[in-house]
């Protein structure tokens, strides 16, 4: 696909946003980008608490407040006068998986409390929105940047909820639309689906039998195929598309924290 986009690398060093990077996915991306050599900002309700390293600039914000998300990307552009790449990984849905001693998280969709709808949809989908439209209008005028959105196999099958499968559905329809926009202006769009990532709930998880983690990912992982992607000169070919992150880890030769290639899972393993 032809297009005047600016390539990625700088010698001054590219900035990143990574949202909810208190914990999870969005933290290990964090750290990864900033290994990397990325300037890297992160956000998210507890990012003052978060474990992180010092060299990572913390803003607090909760992306249900589109007034704090603005701030972020304003504090951005005050600081750097530029952002090169944004990964979206704020989420909600995941609380209050027990309420009253029952698990509601695998409650058919007109017995699900409707927080769970806001948590998905507007701490997740939406928030992910603002923070896109936020970036594109850093990036597009300098035809320079990406933009990842941190979805999952629930879009594409019943994995149990169905308002998981309607927002990640619309994560993947959201990045897949905005692409088609923000081709003339060289600025990718993508869905990332990581595997089964050891994450802080699915190591709890895994000490009680519920997860089989050998064939698992860290949260680091999914930075650094970000990182691969990014640098990737051909990237414009994949914009709009959905990517499985151990795919397009075995293509670049992208390895794990601990030297492993992890599977690239397919709809069928899910």
């Amino acid at each position: 696909m032809a297009s005047d986009r600016k390539g990625n690398d700088d010698p001054t060093g590219n900035v990143a946003l990574v949202t909810g990077a208190s914990r999870g996915v969005g933290r290990g991306v964090a750290v990864a980008l900033l290994a990397a050599g990325f300037r890297v900002y992160g956000s998210g309700r507890s990012i003052g608490h978060a474990d992180l390293p010092g060299e990572v600039r913390r803003l607090q914000c909760d992306h249900l407040d589109d007034g704090a998300t603005g701030r972020v990307f304003g504090t951005i552009r005050s600081e750097c006068g530029r952002l090169d790449l944004l990964v979206n990984c704020a989420w909600g849905g995941y609380e209050r998986m027990v309420e009253d001693g029952v698990f509601t998280w695998g409650a058919p969709f007109w017995e699900q409390p409707p927080h769970r709808w806001t948590g998905m949809m507007d701490a997740g989908v939406r928030a992910a929105f603002v923070c896109s439209a936020h970036a594109a209008r850093m990036m597009a005028p300098l035809h320079r940047g990406l933009i990842v959105n941190i979805s999952f196999w629930a879009a594409q099958r019943h994995l149990g909820n169905t308002i998981y499968g309607i927002a990640k559905a619309a994560t993947d329809k959201m990045a897949s639309d905005m692409a088609v926009e923000l081709t003339p202006f060289g600025v990718p769009v993508i869905s990332l689906y990581p595997g089964l990532v050891r994450t802080e709930s699915v190591l709890a998880a895994a000490a009680s039998g519920a997860f089989d983690l050998s064939t698992s990912e860290s949260p680091e992982f999914t930075g650094r195929v970000i990182n691969a992607l990014f640098h990737d000169p051909d990237l414009m070919a994949r914009t709009g598309r959905v990517l499985v992150a151990a795919a397009v880890a075995k293509e670049f030769g992208v390895l794990d924290i601990d030297g492993s290639s992890p599977p690239a899972l397919t709809l069928d393993d899910i």
